[in-house]
């Protein structure tokens, strides 16, 4: 469920995708320097986005170290040190992967998610009061959103979905204190949530149907138990227009902030970005159809 929020690098400034570049590398060495080298596997995009996002909040200067590292060893790589979004940002990446991984295993009882869960969960003990708080609100959403996922008689994509966007708008707008900045970053988590959680489901559609397992869009539209290509064709519109308002939410959202840098680069991962995201996932569904052809 995660890697869906990233910039369109078409339409990026070189100056932008090095900073991009520059953030997530930070990232992953917040990861290293917070829980150590191991856990940097669940490094991903989103978490990327909710660092530049939050950092973007303050005008304090960027701090950069330029070095080498486990991925590129041969070519030194600018990263952002010293940087509380970051240091953020590495814990809820490492969490969420964590109960992630938990949801993982209760779907297909994978070996491998057992044994990653099991190793991470001691990286999200905590004496933080903040972070536990954090840490409880995401066990409880996420064990709610099982029972729904579970549950016979669900109908409707917007219950469900909701479950991950409320979560995904109390990751972004717990960093911060002031109310009013509070409320239109969790209006932007919200809509981005729903955004992850429908991509997702949409991204994963036939697969999961060939595997018999949950997806929210077989669950919620396909009453009359279609095949995968009659399904599709059915309700990809309704989707994608589903998808598309939700990105614009989120955009407006971004818009109503008062950002105090990273703004062409924001603007180009939630105008652009998210966009690029729908037309790739229809352009890959369209060369398998091809290839089945």
């Amino acid at each position: 469920m995660f890697g869906y929020v990233m910039p369109c690098k078409m339409e990026l400034k070189v100056k932008d995708y090095e900073k991009f570049k520059a953030y997530y590398c930070g990232l992953c060495l917040a990861i290293k320097n917070e829980f150590g080298n191991l856990p940097r596997f669940a490094l991903n995009y989103d978490m990327t986005f909710l660092a530049i996002l939050l950092d973007s909040l303050n005008n304090e200067n960027l701090d950069f170290v330029v070095s080498k590292c486990i991925a590129h060893p041969v070519k030194k790589r600018a990263k952002i040190v010293n940087c509380d979004a970051l240091n953020y940002a590495a814990f809820c990446n490492i969490s969420l992967t964590y109960f992630k991984l938990l949801d993982n295993v209760q779907d297909d009882e994978s070996k491998l998610n057992k044994i990653l869960s099991i190793f991470l969960k001691k990286y999200t003990k905590t004496d933080d009061t903040t972070n536990i708080k954090i840490l409880n609100y995401m066990e409880e959403k996420l064990d709610l959103l099982n029972q729904i996922e579970n549950n016979e008689n669900l109908s409707s994509i917007d219950e469900i979905s909701h479950i991950f966007a409320d979560l995904t708008a109390y990751i972004i707008c717990e960093y911060v204190d002031d109310d009013k900045l509070k409320n239109n970053l969790y209006n932007l988590g919200y809509n981005l949530g729903r955004f992850i959680y429908l991509i997702d489901a949409y991204d994963d559609l036939k697969k999961d149907m060939e595997e018999n397992k949950f997806n929210p869009i077989n669950k919620c539209f396909n009453n009359d138990n279609l095949p995968y290509e009659e399904l599709i064709n059915l309700i990809r519109d309704r989707i994608e227009f589903n998808l598309i308002m939700s990105a614009q939410s989120s955009y407006d959202s971004l818009m109503a902030l008062d950002l105090c840098k990273n703004k062409d680069l924001l603007t180009n991962i939630l105008e652009l970005g998210l966009m690029e995201k729908i037309e790739s996932i229809k352009f890959k569904e369209c060369k398998k159809n091809e290839k089945s052809v």
